[in-house]
């Protein structure tokens, strides 16, 4: 009996495991080697721990690739008679997820790793003894670091549980995520992929529902807000008739609903207020859906106003502009075609605007270089 309530005491957290967007390891750059004062030898710095991007790769590989999470970059060598001047300690490369921060303890950003091949250097090896150490090695650098991973998606879907965000993802992309009529189906990202009949592909993020007090990581909170940070367009999604987490929490409207999702967005990242937004009424399938539909609408159209009539603590400081309003039924693929196209629309703009910004930036370090080439050639024909 005792040894069944530990295994099922266990099965949770191997669970839990099975996806990780989040892990804290210990890094310690290479000691350096000792100098030799007899022949002025220097000895070899110590190797630097560097975290490498790689596609397809998870946190999970990491844990189960070095599971103590202890990452010890190799020391430098010794000056000898043989050799004055020590070789440096080989550096420890850790392939990581793309898509990661990689964070200090003081929550300070070592770097972003975004595409494959993107390094950074998280310990740095100690220099080697020499005569201004009085020949003695520094120790390498030793920190905690922690990897947040933040799915790059094109389009992340922002709603309470039971919305039909996984029914949506399932209806227009070949993901296949696991659907119910409950909330919290969804307890890890998934992603999915719109094609277009030209080929073009669109990443779709389902995340985790979010719930009231998600920006003070209630819930799924900081795991759902985290992967949205990243996105190129939030696509809001509402059932027209209005949602309750359970028979302990009050019921929301529809209106509720839409301004708690902006609150809860503000709270966590005002910024993400800024980003393009597109909203999804959904279950426009079911019975009395055209009335409470109607009456979200009107609400938004006069949002200053309805807005006063919700408690203090519900009203955002700042309303999400949506770029077009959608009624749906991901269900039945009711006005899935129209929404796909305004995406897409939405999108392209972005690409190209993105793509003019890395021109003009392109410009400017040309113009740049070239002007410092003419400063050294000028320098060069006075002296």
């Amino acid at each position: 009996m005792v040894f069944l309530t530990r295994i099922l005491h266990r099965a949770p957290t191997a669970r839990k495991r099975g996806f990780v967007d989040k892990l804290r390891v210990y890094v310690r750059g290479g000691s350096g080697g000792m100098g030799l004062p007899k022949h002025n030898g220097r000895g070899g710095d110590g190797g630097h721990v560097i975290f490498v991007a790689k596609e397809d790769m998870t946190l999970k590989q990491v844990i189960d690739a070095t599971p103590n999470k202890r990452f010890i970059a190799g020391i430098g060598a010794h000056a000898t008679r043989r050799a004055i001047q020590g070789d440096k300690g080989p550096n420890l490369r850790v392939e990581v997820p793309t898509g990661i921060s990689v964070l200090t303890d003081t929550k300070q950003v070592i770097g972003n790793l975004n595409q494959p091949g993107d390094q950074v250097v998280v310990a740095k090896g100690g220099q080697g003894g020499a005569h201004w150490s009085d020949f003695l090695p520094k120790k390498g650098q030793i920190r905690s670091v922690t990897m947040e991973l933040k799915l790059i998606s094109d389009i992340g879907l922002v709603g309470f549980p039971n919305a039909g965000k996984s029914t949506l993802l399932k209806a227009v992309s070949s993901a296949d995520p696991k659907i119910a009529d409950y909330p919290f189906t969804t307890m890890r990202p998934q992603i999915g992929i719109m094609q277009y009949e030209d080929l073009r592909r669109v990443s779709l993020a389902d995340l985790p529902g979010l719930i009231e007090g998600a920006h003070n990581n209630a819930g799924m909170g900081h795991h759902f807000l985290r992967h949205v940070e990243r996105t190129k367009l939030l696509l809001f999604m509402v059932d027209v008739h209005g949602f309750i987490l359970s028979m302990k929490h009050p019921h929301r409207t529809a209106f509720q609903t839409v301004a708690l999702l902006m609150k809860e967005l503000e709270l966590y990242k005002s910024d993400l207020v800024d980003k393009p937004t597109v909203l999804a009424i959904n279950k426009m399938d079911i019975q009395g859906a055209e009335e409470k539909a109607e009456e979200l609408l009107y609400k938004l159209n006069h949002f200053e106003d309805a807005v006063t009539e919700l408690p203090k603590d519900m009203r955002p400081k700042r309303r999400v502009e949506f770029e077009d309003i959608f009624q749906i039924s991901a269900k039945e693929k009711q006005g899935l075609n129209e929404l796909k196209g305004k995406v897409r629309v939405i999108l392209d703009e972005a690409l190209e605007e993105e793509q003019e910004k890395e021109k003009k930036q392109a410009i400017r370090r040309i113009q740049k270089e070239s002007s410092y080439g003419k400063t050294v050639e000028r320098r060069v024909d006075i002296i």
